[in-house]
């Protein structure tokens, strides 16, 4: 018997899926957002606000929250999970007891999984029966698509029925939706680029200017490509909005959380203190662990990933380690 799905949904009603909730109701699509905090969930169907996450900002009247997974699967063809990558396998996990084989799961989450490593589109594979998976990535701060400023994303998979429905589901006057096939590179853009916003936010706690930034960023870029090579990534991905474009915005807004852990550390707050005061989730703080690891065991050559994992996981002097990095050898570019 045929599905009639008449809804997409969204899973986590964080400031990104809320964002990716409007998008779709803007569309004229019914949207289901499931989240956990029952007072957001009021808010949102007699409101049409989520404050705690997306501040003032009205968002789509043709969304409605829910607390219910069975719901969301019930009713959308396409779902997207907008979870932290802590948190993505346990909530993927009760979402896999009621999706069905024909329906597509994107993830829209930036980060690596600690203890397996694992991609969070690969997690959507083990979790679930569904096969149509993909990933939606770039750079996209909430609040400049809430106000409508020009804005554009990339939807990855290895099924282009998954990028055409996607597409239509989410692309408008004011948010373009590009496609792609490579499914791993635009996942790794997406989690590097935390790693290097960290380095950003140091580097402007530090009162560095523009030649630093554009130090960092190129060779940051550089370093998402070296392992990304290693993984078999598409290079030309990184030149993207999933590589380039998603680490320009986050290297240059304060608003960044990642970007904000590095600015603190540079002020002198401690890591425990950041988190618990700050900054609630930053996946670089994760990912830089995770992939300097990988890159340790693979022998791939990664200075400024090092870097971070030194200052953020080991504590080092942030002088030290900077001053370490600009000693290296010089090499051809």
């Amino acid at each position: 018997m045929m599905s009639n799905y008449d809804s997409v949904g969204v899973i986590g009603g964080g400031s990104w899926g809320t964002t990716l909730a409007h998008l779709s109701g803007i569309n004229n699509n019914k949207t289901l957002l499931w989240m956990r905090d029952e007072e957001g969930i009021e808010e949102i169907n007699n409101k049409n606000r989520n404050s705690k996450y997306t501040k003032e900002y009205a968002i789509s009247e043709n969304i409605k929250a829910t607390d219910s997974l069975e719901e969301v699967a019930e009713n959308c063809e396409i779902i997207i999970v907008a979870i932290p990558s802590h948190s993505f396998r346990r909530i993927t996990y009760k979402l896999g007891n009621y999706v069905k084989g024909d329906q597509i799961l994107l993830s829209a989450s930036k980060g690596l999984e600690q203890k397996t490593r694992s991609r969070m589109t690969s997690i959507l594979l083990e979790e679930t029966c569904c096969k149509k998976i993909g990933v939606i990535a770039g750079p996209n701060l909430f609040e400049e698509i809430l106000k409508g400023h020009p804005s554009a994303t990339v939807v990855a998979s290895h099924f282009n029925e998954v990028i055409v429905k996607t597409i239509k589901a989410f692309a408008s006057q004011s948010f373009r939706v590009y496609g792609n096939n490579d499914v791993l590179g635009s996942e790794l853009g997406g989690s590097i680029k935390n790693i290097v916003a960290i380095a950003a936010g140091i580097i402007d706690g530090l009162d560095f200017g523009n030649n630093s930034k554009s130090l960092l960023v190129t060779r940051g870029i550089s370093e998402m490509c070296r392992i990304g090579s290693k993984l078999g990534t598409n290079n030309s991905t990184f030149t993207g909005l999933t590589g380039v474009g998603d680490t320009m915005v986050t290297c240059a807004c304060n608003l960044s959380r990642n970007y904000r852990v590095g600015y603190h550390l540079a002020k002198g707050k401690s890591l425990n203190y950041i988190c618990e005061n700050i900054v609630s989730v930053a996946e670089g703080i994760n990912t830089c662990k995770v992939i300097h690891e990988f890159a340790l065991e693979v022998g791939v050559e990664l200075p400024i990933i090092r870097g971070v994992y030194e200052i953020v996981h080991e504590n080092k002097d942030i002088m030290e380690v900077i001053t370490s990095l600009m000693q290296r050898k010089s090499l051809w570019e």
